[in-house]
C-alpha cells in the first residue's frame, strides 16, 4: 500500500509522528513476526519545499510529482485550536493548493484518510458532501456551519465512506493509522496495537465536553445554563424555551444547527456528564445518582450510560483505580 502523508506548515507534530511510527512498526513487525515484506511504502509530501511543524521542527518533504500515485493520502491536522485561526489557515495559499491536489489524487483513484482538523481540509474539497463523516469534536459546531451538506457525527471516532475515512480529534491520528493497517492485514494491526499499547477506539463520546460545544452559540449557552439547573427536575421543551424567551421551534432548530441534535438529546448529554462526575467523585450508589440527574431508577441510567459512552457503570468506576 502506497501512502502519501500530506504535510503542511504548522501541522500537529503528534499527528505526523504517530502515523509514521505506526506504519514503521507495521513494516518492522511484518518482516520480523509474520515473515513477510513491508506492507507500506510511505512518503511525506508538501506543497512547499520547506515545511515546519507547529513546534518549529523541519519536516523532510518531497515535492508532488506526476509519477506520485498513492493508494491512500493521509491528511494530518493543522495545529489550530480556535475557529478563528482555523478559518485563517484554510485560506492560506498552500492549503488551497493542497485542496486542489487532493481532488487530483482522488480523481486518479486515491482514497483519502483525514483526522482531526485534517477533516476540514478534506471537507473544503467537497468530497465529503452528502457523506457521513466525523471530525475534531471540539470544532463540530464550526464544521456543521461551514459544511452543511456533510452528514456529521462527531461522537464517532472513525467513519469510512467511498472517499476514504475520517477520524476524530488529536490522537484519532493513531486510530486512523491502525485502521489503515487493519485494511492491509488484521493480524498485523493486532500486533501493532499490542506493541504500541493502543487499539482502535469506536467513539469520541466519552471525551466530549458539552459546555465547550455550547459556547459556540449564545442561545445554546443559555440553554445549557438552564438545563444544568433542571437536571433533577426533568426536561420540558416549552419550559426551556419560555425561560430563554424564544420559541420551542427556534430552540429545536438552533440545537440541530449547532449541536446536530435535539434539545432533549443535549439535556441527556448533560445528565450523562453529571452522572459520570458523581460516579467518580461521590460515594453515592447508582440509585442515588440516578435520582440526582432526574431518573426514577438506576437501571434507566445504566442503560443510558452504556448507550452514550459504550461502557458500563463498573468500567466507569474502575477509572478511579
Amino acid at each position: 500500500m502506497r501512502i502519501s502523508i500530506l504535510a503542511l506548515d504548522g501541522l500537529f507534530d503528534t499527528g505526523l509522528t504517530v502515523a509514521l511510527d505506526a506504519f514503521s512498526a507495521a513494516n518492522g513487525l511484518a518482516a520480523r513476526e509474520l515473515g513477510g515484506t513491508p506492507r507500506f511504502e510511505v512518503s511525506i509530501v508538501g506543497m512547499r519545499k520547506r515545511v515546519r511543524t507547529r513546534h518549529g521542527l523541519i519536516v523532510p518533504v518531497q515535492a508532488v510529482t506526476p509519477d506520485l500515485k498513492p493508494d491512500w493520502v493521509f491528511v494530518p491536522a493543522l495545529s489550530t485550536i480556535t475557529p478563528e485561526l482555523l478559518i485563517e489557515s484554510l485560506a492560506r495559499t498552500d492549503v488551497i493548493q493542497a485542496r486542489t491536489q487532493l481532488l487530483k489524487w482522488h480523481a486518479e483513484g486515491a482514497l483519502i484518510g483525514a483526522s482531526c482538523i485534517g477533516t476540514f481540509l478534506l471537507a473544503e474539497t467537497g468530497l465529503l458532501d452528502e457523506r457521513d463523516a466525523t471530525t475534531n469534536w471540539s470544532l463540530a459546531p464550526l464544521f456543521r456551519q461551514r459544511y452543511p451538506r456533510v452528514r456529521l457525527n462527531e461522537s464517532r471516532m472513525l467513519v469510512p465512506s467511498d472517499t476514504g475515512v475520517t477520524a476524530g480529534a488529536a490522537m484519532g491520528h493513531l486510530d486512523l493509522a491502525l485502521w489503515l493497517i487493519r485494511k492491509a492485514s488484521p493480524e498485523l494491526a493486532s500486533l501493532v496495537s499490542r506493541y504500541l499499547l493502543a487499539d482502535i477506539r469506536t467513539s469520541q463520546a466519552p471525551y466530549i465536553i458539552p459546555n465547550h460545544l455550547a459556547q459556540a452559540d449564545p442561545l445554546i449557552q443559555r440553554f445549557e445554563q438552564w438545563a444544568r439547573t433542571h437536571l433533577k427536575a426533568g426536561f420540558s421543551l416549552q419550559e426551556a424555551a419560555g425561560a430563554l424567551a424564544t420559541s420551542a421551534r427556534s430552540l429545536q432548530r438552533r440545537c440541530q444547527d449547532v449541536l446536530g441534535k435535539s434539545p432533549l438529546a443535549y439535556f441527556q448529554d448533560l445528565r450523562v456528564e453529571r452522572a459520570q462526575s458523581l460516579l467518580h467523585g461521590s460515594g453515592l450508589d447508582l440509585e442515588a445518582i440516578a435520582a440526582e440527574v432526574g431518573y426514577a431508577d438506576g437501571a434507566t441510567l445504566r442503560t443510558l450510560l452504556r448507550q452514550r459512552l459504550g461502557r458500563g457503570v463498573r468500567d466507569l468506576r474502575a477509572d478511579l483505580r
